[in-house]
């Protein structure tokens, strides 16, 4: 899909609005301490939300592995995407003017900082499915990692860039643009992530043509893991109650 088609889902007014700043009010407000609410809308989709500020990631089509989740045509004031594919691209249908963010680089919106950081996409060095974005930035205090759709294993070079996130999203149901169960292991070992918040793993929402493993095939890899499984789709986050101890958190997709 060519960039100027992703442009023309979300209206002309998008593209001259890209990362401009809200009111001062509103700036203070999203780089202010307090809770994070983290809602997962399914696969490696996400909507944050802190000091009125929302941030959608990774919408995509029901097809395939999504096919029976709802479309995530949630209001978010920032869309990020991670590829241009329609598992974690797809940006037509969305609601009002939102900005949207799809290539790597660091940029300022709603006086929050994001840093996109390019990683293979596939195993192949992207020759296959080309180059994905993984997400960073801090919202509410908290250190946020979404690292999309990924197969390729983290350079020395992307870890030093992403840091040690408090919340990391990492996929872990394998197929050829994902990694399976032991490279989101190794994965997660680089990154030393606090909370780690698996995604892109097969449900019940997925047809006959999905290619990716169920969720218990990354904990059974994950053995003496700490494992936390809510049975809500969404979480409440504070800053200051992190601890070092890392945990696998799980939330329930409410079908």
């Amino acid at each position: 899909m060519k960039r100027r088609q992703l442009m023309g889902y979300l209206g002309a007014g998008l593209g001259t609005a890209l990362f401009t700043t809200l009111s001062a009010e509103n700036q203070v407000s999203a780089q202010a301490s307090g809770s994070l609410s983290v809602q997962w809308l399914g696969h490696t989709c996400f909507l944050f939300t802190s000091g009125g500020v929302r941030i959608l990631v990774n919408p995509f089509r029901t097809v395939g592995c999504t096919a029976k989740y709802r479309p995530p045509r949630v209001a978010a004031d920032l869309v990020m995407i991670s590829s241009q594919l329609l598992d974690e691209g797809a940006v037509e249908g969305l609601p009002g003017n939102p900005r949207l963010m799809f290539e790597a680089g660091v940029y300022k919106s709603n006086g929050i900082q994001f840093e996109g950081i390019a990683i293979a996409k596939d195993r192949e060095g992207g020759r296959r499915f080309g180059t994905n974005v993984a997400w960073k930035w801090r919202q509410a205090g908290v250190n946020i990692l979404h690292l999309g759709g990924v197969a390729a294993p983290i350079s020395i070079e992307q870890k030093i860039l992403m840091g040690r996130p408090d919340v990391a999203f990492v996929p872990v149901g394998g197929g050829p643009k994902a990694y399976n169960p032991q490279e989101a292991s190794e994965a997660i070992k680089a990154l030393n992530p606090k909370i780690v918040i698996p995604t892109h793993y097969r449900t019940q929402a997925a047809d006959s043509a999905c290619d990716i493993s169920p969720l218990d095939d990354f904990l059974q890899a994950m053995q003496g893991a700490n494992v936390k499984k809510s049975n809500s789709d969404t979480i409440t986050i504070n800053a200051r109650s992190l601890s070092d101890t890392s945990v696998i958190q799980v939330l329930s997709y409410r079908f």
